[in-house]
């Protein structure tokens, strides 16, 4: 396998039938870095629009502390208030502990039916995000999964898994240990997240590699922010490497609150359109995708990447 996806031919990768899920994480990872806070009414129209787009997996808010996420203390407003959605369509929510669970289990949105639970595999981003140890973290999954067992699928991710720029490089026994804590506490989706945006497409080929081997069957997603402009190689490298789910952010919003100098994820447009070039499937509208852009930036008043 080459190790620059950039170089490889187009439609090289295109069999029939490849199709690779976007979660769209914009109204959670991308909105919670910034400044400018934006009403319920706003957050509720950006999903409605990225739906319509035809993007069925959205990442829509979390339930952590409003001190230290200010931008997303609506979190229940955002929920109720949409109604439902169209059918198919699944939102997700990030939780920090149990108390997080018990939040979302109170949320009357039949759409919410994953929760998705953050652990880093850096000691100091886990202590700067969650205000924890990695080990009380990796103590508390049992807890979530009992809590949300029959309501919610609990997904896991592990945070800054390609590196952090607190404590430097990350092993892959410091992902292994993770993973492993989540899939004994019966979590089977895990997304590797390169928080910091300080990975290569190599060693995203090697981690995704390494981490299918160790738990077939494994449902393996990525989440990749753009911080040093590699984020569509690593996108492709991950795809090559058998990457179902690919983790994006609408107009390449976001950022790490907790980690000075991460830049915005992934943009949704780019990834679909460079998935859609070498032959695969997502299913998304880009047209309606760029107006969901459009509208951001007229919110936003700046403008927007992808």
């Amino acid at each position: 396998m080459e190790k620059n996806p950039g170089n490889l031919q187009q439609n090289q990768l295109a069999t029939p039938g490849t199709r690779v899920l976007i979660r769209e994480v914009g109204p959670r990872d991308g909105l919670q870095n910034e400044k400018l806070f934006l009403p319920a009414q706003i957050k509720m129209e950006l999903i409605k629009r990225l739906a319509d787009a035809g993007i069925s997996a959205i990442e829509a808010t979390s339930f952590v502390s409003p001190r230290a996420v200010p931008q997303l203390c609506d979190a229940e407003a955002v929920l109720e208030g949409m109604g439902e959605l169209a059918p198919g369509v699944v939102l997700s929510a990030l939780v920090g502990n149990a108390a997080g669970v018990q939040r979302a289990l109170g949320v009357r949105q039949p759409a919410l039916r994953d929760i998705v639970v953050v652990v880093s595999a850096s000691e100091a981003h886990n202590q700067a995000n969650l205000k924890r140890s990695v080990t009380e973290s990796l103590s508390g999954l049992d807890d979530i999964r009992r809590l949300a067992a029959g309501r919610f699928m609990v997904r896991g991710a592990v945070a800054t898994a390609f590196g952090c720029p607190s404590q430097g490089w990350i092993s892959s026994g410091d992902v292994f240990r993770v993973v492993d804590s989540m899939m004994e506490a019966g979590i089977k989706e895990i997304t590797l997240a390169d928080t910091a945006g300080m990975g290569e497409p190599e060693q995203v080929e090697n981690l995704v590699g390494g981490v299918r081997e160790r738990y077939p069957g494994i449902t393996l997603a990525l989440h990749l922010h753009d911080t040093r402009g590699r984020g569509m190689e690593n996108a492709r490298a991950g795809v090559e490497a058998g990457v179902k789910v690919m983790e994006s952010s609408v107009g390449g919003l976001g950022g790490c609150p907790f980690l000075h100098g991460a830049v915005g994820n992934v943009s949704t447009g780019k990834l679909v359109g460079m998935l859609h070039g070498i032959g695969v499937e997502t299913g998304i509208d880009l047209q309606r995708l760029s107006q969901c852009v459009r509208f951001l930036e007229e919110v936003l008043d700046r403008r927007l990447g992808g």
